[in-house]
């Protein structure tokens, strides 16, 4: 495995590949989630490769940068045992200049939900994504569906800009207990991970009532609002795939999102329908 750190080499190393190129852009402290992405990346092209990045531009002031997880020497070590062929691991300086030509999120898709709540963070993803994919150049990228809006705004860059490129959307991982994988699981308390499970309860909950023939967005957001009373939510959603409110579900075209804090956790989670 060759790890990269600046732009020049990646791009050089990038050009002496010939066949695909499978990309998984990450921010490290990686889990079986990430892992996911890799492993299916590694399975469907003949060259993979690994961004580890923390984008300072996706987060707001006040929030979790200076206290992301960082653990550089363990991603290495995961990266080269699931067969990455290049990791790549830039400083800053490496992808942001001054005065630099800048990517707006959808006005109405980058400003609702997570966007409503940390407004401009969407704006520092597409940012960040559109320069990674100018240096790799993949055949494909992955992305986690638990990230279902940055999903959906890469998708729609993507489609928007014409990029010779094919998203590829990978199922959410789940920890044995049911708590979806995620960097900041690491932040709970035993008694906070307790509570923090009602969220994919509350999701198995909604998923059984569709099952058993229930459509109104209405009633299966109370039955979750119930389940959850122990934690702080923010928002209950059902949406369709463009993430427009949906007030009857429609199965193959909704997604039930969630956001929620746990004591200092901010938590996201979804059920695709």
């Amino acid at each position: 495995m060759k790890i990269i750190r600046d732009a020049k080499s990646l791009k050089s190393e990038r050009a002496a590949m010939e066949g695909s190129v499978g990309f998984v852009p990450t921010m490290g402290a990686l889990h079986q989630g990430h892992l996911s992405l890799i492993r299916k990346a590694r399975e469907e092209n003949d060259h993979l490769i690994v961004s580890i990045f923390v984008n300072p531009t996706q987060f707001l002031p006040g929030e979790d940068l200076d206290k992301y997880p960082r653990r550089e020497e363990a991603d290495r070590k995961i990266c080269e045992l699931a067969g990455v062929d290049t990791l790549f691991m830039p400083e800053i300086g490496e992808l942001y200049h001054d005065d630099e030509v800048k990517l707006k999120a959808p006005s109405y898709l980058g400003y609702i939900l997570e966007g409503h709540r940390r407004p401009g963070h969407f704006d520092g993803v597409v940012q960040v994504v559109m320069k990674l994919f100018g240096l790799v150049q993949p055949t494909r990228a992955y992305f986690g569906k638990k990230d279902a809006q940055q999903l959906r705004i890469l998708q729609k860059m993507q489609e928007d800009f014409f990029l010779p490129l094919t998203i590829v959307p990978v199922d959410t991982v789940r920890e044995e207990d049911g708590l979806a994988l995620s960097s900041r699981n690491v932040y709970l308390s035993p008694d906070e991970r307790r509570r923090a499970l009602s969220i994919s309860r509350a999701l198995k909950r909604a998923s059984k009532m569709v099952m058993a023939g229930e459509r109104s967005a209405k009633r299966i957001k109370e039955t979750m609002m119930e389940t959850m009373d122990e934690i702080d939510v923010e928002y209950v959603e059902i949406v369709d795939r463009n993430f427009r409110p949906l007030e009857e579900i429609k199965l193959q075209k909704s997604i039930v999102l969630v956001a929620a804090k746990v004591g200092e956790t901010r938590l996201i989670d979804n059920l695709w329908l």
